[in-house]
């Protein structure tokens, strides 16, 4: 890209005697933002038609004398001048006579565009196929170069034959295409905003006689609900399954007419599709939010996130569908709180029969386990199953949970890692997949060999050593090249995972065996890079943490890894305290709750008014984030009782119960129970958490209606009244003197800032213990507080049908003395 020419033939700087017009500046929007089309309207010395697509950073340019002409198969003269910055697509105003190009510059249309493949070898080539995604223009377009006269390279524009050909051009949309002067603009917008209610009258109507449903709009810039995860889908009657689309999660604030298409992490991607957002407005409604996702289907119907990422890039013409599961309000009435079907069956009448750009997220009602093999026997990824009955909630919820399929392909072995500990023959297997002619890293599998696997894996690949590097390791491994024992590439081993991570390397992955019916040769490319990005660099893996148990910080992060579908439940969205101890178990540690640098950029800050003023405070919104606080040493983690969406008003009571010296185990369980009973009595159900140290936790799901010291309030007499009934067997104070021989009910977790340890966190003891959430009949079969620790632990979540505290989010209690 060159954008000298730009620079000479123009005075640039903004100054007197200079032209308005930019200089070269940074491309607005997003990392995902789509390659731009723009098309001015120019009334220079000769009226015409600049035509610019975004390439190589720049805007590749032409003129068109006389416009774009949408009838199939015109040709219209395009002359290629010098690129334009692209800052330059945003221009409109007045060139001073005296300068280059001289007169008024309109915007004509702006919006996306794409072709087949490398758009740079197009324009070389001298033909360029490509699409347009605009207000005005769009559908299938050409530029074919045709001549060279003089300096001028000459093309030719023409229409492609498809549903948006059709007889006219651009002369015929400038007045509708032009903004109107502003008097009438502001009487039209007044005219709009008069009707909105009467146009949605009918969708109103309907939607306030859904269950639950409240007579006024949902909120703007809601939060998408998020999934949790299982290894089976549920079944009944309570469940309807869904495709799993592999895509990005795109959510749609329309109101009064006007359209805000937003990522998952609210970034703005209106104008990104605009493809999408004329789908969208084009709906029989004036106002809803949509939630779903934007997908490419191939052929069998199947999302295809490679090609979704072509289109992005611009490289593939393949249409964009926006496929909709959710509609938690629409027609100024908020039904977020309404059954999922019925939000289902209404979103299915907005939309319509007939799929498009837009379209509707089918579902099957029950049988899960079999809609699940039947997904996989068709090639989907997996299904998201969600309860009929449940509302929609802009936080992570297990009324949705995804089930996927494991991924297994065929990889080859160029090497391995020395082994560790008790292990022999080796630690690790270097894999690699074909790539341009040579290998490409995807990573290491070091988990699923018995003896038999590790002896005979050994003595294949010992006659198989080399000493020079098989392939270049990329920067962000975690080990020394020169710690790799290097092999021929010629073994093939068959390996399952679960999905890639940002930089293209495998996750989870567990060796199946090896294919000694497939060479090098046969085997398929294997994707980049994928989306779901949980590839976090661990630094120092080989640092022992626990050094009882000889357990690494490798060892942590995979344990984090593993167990990040059920820890996210529990923390993400609140803000956090965490425990860190850099130099491990025995050594320093030290609380923190304040967002600081270095915590990686999926650690957010959340500001919250203190006492001192605001102060930001740490919360994570995914596997990504968790996984950057083990990086920085993080072994426990201590959510609130309360959201970043709403840190005012707790979701959440705990009861920690710590037992003094000389209070038996058996003790502590039976005074879980007996919180648990008396809970009952003012009408709160509670699950039973092991701490991982030495106590019980009882858990309290509420409404975020009380505040703070309503919470505080309640907790601190719900503890003191059985203090006082049974002086013998608990105390309600701190003072350590007082607790020998009796158990502390920790009432002082509830207050504002207060914090305990999440399900399924690791401790910072010697025992490695995990804070395990349990059935309350599983109470009395448990030994001791730590009786999980990590590796139990883990084997205990693969055990696992449904979650131990199945139900916690359908419950709908409140404080007896809160606001109901």
């Amino acid at each position: 890209m060159s954008l000298h020419q730009y620079r000479r033939k123009r005075r640039l700087g903004g100054g007197s005697g200079q032209t308005p017009e930019p200089d070269d500046g940074p491309a607005a929007g997003n990392p995902k933002r789509r390659p731009q089309f723009v098309i001015q309207l120019h009334h220079a010395s000769s009226r015409h038609y600049d035509f610019r697509l975004e390439m190589d950073g720049v805007l590749k340019s032409w003129a068109v004398p006389k416009g774009p002409s949408l009838r199939a198969g015109e040709k219209r003269l395009a002359v290629e001048v010098e690129d334009h910055p692209l800052s330059y697509a945003g221009f409109e105003g007045d060139i001073p006579e005296g300068h280059y190009g001289a007169g008024h510059v309109q915007v004509f249309d702006h919006g996306s565009w794409a072709c087949e493949g490398d758009p740079l070898q197009a324009l070389a080539e001298g033909k360029i196929d490509f699409a347009l995604h605009g207000q005005r223009l769009s559908g299938g377009w050409k530029l074919v170069r045709t001549a060279m006269k003089g300096r001028q390279v000459q093309w030719l524009l023409i229409k492609r034959d498809d549903a948006d050909a059709r007889d006219a051009e651009a002369d015929d949309l400038v007045e509708s295409a032009m903004p109107a002067p502003r008097a009438a603009a502001k009487k039209a917008k007044k005219a709009t905003h008069a009707a909105p209610r009467k146009a949605d009258a009918r969708w109103h109507t309907r939607a306030l006689k859904l269950a639950g449903a409240r007579d006024h709009p949902y909120p703007r810039g809601f939060k998408p609900q998020l999934t949790d995860h299982r290894d089976t889908a549920p079944d009944g009657e309570r469940w309807l399954h869904e495709i799993k689309w592999d895509g990005y999660r795109l959510l749609a604030d329309l109101h009064e007419g006007e359209l805000k298409l937003r990522s998952r992490n609210g970034l703005d991607w209106t104008d990104d599709f605009p493809e999408v957002a004329q789908a969208v407005r084009a709906l029989p409604v004036r106002d809803a939010r949509l939630d779903g996702e934007l997908v490419v289907l191939d052929t069998q119907g199947r999302s295809d996130f490679a090609a979704l990422q072509r289109v992005i890039d611009g490289s593939s013409k393949q249409p964009l569908r926006y496929i909709v599961f959710d509609l938690p309000g629409v027609a100024g009435v908020d039904i977020s709180r309404a059954p999922l079907l019925q939000r289902k069956a209404l979103l299915k009448d907005l939309i319509g029969p007939e799929p498009g750009t837009l379209a509707y997220s089918e579902h099957v009602l029950d049988h899960g386990p079999a809609v699940f093999a039947a997904s996989g026997e068709a090639g989907f990824e997996g299904i998201v199953s969600k309860q009929v009955d449940a509302p929609y909630v802009n936080a992570r919820a297990r009324s949705w949970v995804k089930v996927k399929h494991e991924d297994t392909d065929e990889f080859v072995i160029i090497g391995h890692t020395a082994p560790k500990g008790s292990r022999v023959g080796f630690g690790s297997l270097l894999l690699a997949t074909p790539d341009a002619g040579g290998l490409r890293y995807v990573g290491r599998v070091g988990t699923g060999f018995d003896d038999a696997a590790l002896n005979a894996l050994s003595s294949a690949l010992a006659p198989l050593a080399v000493k020079k590097a098989v392939l270049e390791l990329p920067a962000h491994v975690p080990f020394r090249a020169a710690s790799v024992r290097w092999v021929k590439p010629v073994v093939v081993a068959e390996v399952a995972f679960r999905g890639w991570g940002k930089e293209g390397l495998l996750r989870q992955a567990s060796f199946k065996r090896l294919r000694s019916d497939k060479k090098t040769q046969d085997l398929a490319i294997a994707p980049a890079a994928g989306r779901d990005d949980v590839s976090v660099a661990i630094s120092h893996p080989e640092r022992v943490v626990y050094p009882q148990r000889k357990l690494s910080k490798g060892d942590v992060a995979d344990y984090y890894r593993q167990m990040a579908r059920w820890i996210l439940p529990e923390i993400a969205g609140r803000p956090l305290s965490l425990l860190r101890c850099p130099d491990g178990v025995g050594k320093a540690c030290f609380f923190q709750k304040h967002h600081g640098p270095g915590l990686g950029d999926a650690v957010h800050a959340v500001p919250l008014q203190q006492k001192s003023g605001r102060e930001d405070y740490v919360y994570i919104d995914d596997a990504r984030g968790l996984l950057q606080l083990v990086q920085m040493n993080a072994l426990e983690l201590h959510p609130w009782g309360a959201t970043v969406e709403d840190p005012e008003h707790p979701d959440r009571l705990v009861f920690d119960l710590d037992p003094g010296e000389g209070v038996s185990w058996a003790t502590v369980k039976a005074g879980a129970r007996d919180v648990r009973d008396r809970l009952l009595q003012v009408g709160l159900q509670s699950f039973v958490r092991l701490s991982g140290g030495k106590g019980v936790h009882v858990v309290v799901p509420l409404q975020p209606k009380a505040d703070w010291e309503q919470v505080k309030a309640f907790c601190e007499a719900f503890a003191q009244a059985m203090a006082l009934e049974q002086p013998d067997r608990y105390v309600a104070t701190m003072s350590k003197a007082k607790r020998e021989g009796v158990i502390f009910i920790d009432w002082l977790r509830n207050a504002r800032g207060a914090t305990s340890v999440c399900s399924w966190s690791l401790r910072a003891r010697e025992s490695a213990g995990v804070a395990v959430p349990l059935r309350w009949e599983e109470l009395a079969r448990v030994s001791a507080a730590d009786a999980f620790p990590m590796d139990k632990a883990l084997a205990r979540a693969k055990r696992l049908k449904e979650d131990p505290w199945r139900g916690m989010e359908m419950l709908r209690q409140v404080l007896p003395t809160g606001n109901r």
